[in-house]
This record gives structure tokens, C-alpha cells and sequence, in this order.
């Protein structure tokens, strides 16, 4: 209950003080690339309940609705500020909404898409569908992009056991230090 008064209170404010570089944001997406500012990707939550969750949109409409990794040339489909927009991790703002409205958390394993069958079923066998999805988590410092479906879900089990209030604050601190290096994004 404390983590999810929390979140609240942190998205409230967090939404607040980034207003305006998400409109900014939002008009740029919208005036660069036909087609919304925002994408509302279905992705699996807790207990395995499928939500909607907004991204601002980094790929031309159209692109099929896969993880990235699994696109030919990823390269091809991104809009004009769609590399800018994830490299920064600026496409994420949306999620606040989604922590706000109780769907995500600020810490959390990352809601992976329905078609993404081998992370869901390794994470299924360890029973990580009980947290709440968070929109960045133990498995995102520590490799991000760059991680296997095992290995993730192996990081989102070490923090099930792991999690408590101070490892979520170290958890925010050190993906504020990534997302400011860029470190861990592949596209």
C-alpha cells in the first residue's frame, strides 16, 4: 500500500514538474512524422492482465506490433525523432499516466508485449506476474537491451525477493544515472 501511495504521489508530481517538455514533446512527434503523438501499446501487467500503455510514438504507423528486436532493420521504421526520443528514454513519459492510474509502477519488472512468449513463460514459472509492472526495474540497469529473455526474468526474480523501499529508491537513482549516460539502449 505504501509503494502505491508512492507512485501516486511521485507520478502526480513528476507529471507536474515534466508538463511542459511533454507537450513540446508531443508537438514534435505530431509535426514530424504523420500519424498521433501517442502509441497505446497492450502490454501484460499484474496477473498477467493485459493494459493499455502509452509511449509517444518513435515508429512511422504501420510497423508491426512487435518488440523491437524482432524487426529486420529496426532503423527503417523510426520516425525523424524517434532514435532522439529512445535513446533519451523521453518516449517513456507517458507511462506516468499509466503509474497514476494504478496499471504500473515506478519500479517493476518492464510490461512485456503478449507476443512475447518465452519472457512471459519464464516469468510465469517464477511467479513475477504478482508485481506490478514498473516503468523501470532491476533487469533495466543492469543491461537493459542487452539482456536475454533468461536473464531477465532471472533479474526480475532476484528482485521479488529482493524488493522493498529503499532497493526501489536505488532502483530510481541508478536508472536516472543511465538514462542521463544513455547507457543499455540498442535502438
Amino acid at each position: 500500500m505504501l509503494k502505491r501511495i508512492f507512485d501516486f504521489i511521485l507520478g502526480i508530481i513528476s507529471s507536474v514538474f515534466l508538463m511542459l517538455p511533454i507537450i513540446i514533446i508531443a508537438v514534435l512527434v505530431r509535426i514530424t512524422s504523420p500519424g498521433p503523438s501517442l502509441y497505446w501499446s497492450p502490454r501484460i501487467g499484474r496477473n498477467n492482465v493485459v493494459f493499455s500503455m502509452p509511449k509517444f510514438r518513435t515508429m512511422q504507423t504501420g510497423t508491426p506490433n512487435v518488440a523491437t528486436y524482432l524487426l529486420s532493420d529496426p532503423q527503417t521504421h523510426l520516425t525523424p525523432i524517434g532514435s532522439f526520443l529512445r535513446q533519451t528514454s523521453l518516449d517513456e513519459l507517458p507511462q506516468l499516466w499509466s503509474i497514476i492510474k494504478g496499471d504500473m509502477s515506478f519500479v517493476g519488472p518492464r510490461p512485456v508485449l503478449s507476443n512475447e512468449h518465452n519472457l512471459i513463460n519464464l516469468r510465469n514459472e517464477k511467479k513475477i506476474y504478482r508485481l506490478m509492472p514498473g516503468l523501470t526495474g532491476w533487469a533495466q540497469i543492469n543491461g537493459r537491451d542487452e539482456l536475454t529473455d533468461t536473464e531477465k526474468a532471472a533479474l526480475d526474480f532476484e528482485y521479488m525477493q529482493r524488493q522493498s523501499f529503499w532497493f526501489d529508491i536505488r532502483i530510481l537513482w541508478i536508472t536516472l544515472v543511465k538514462v542521463l549516460r544513455g547507457d543499455g539502449i540498442s535502438h
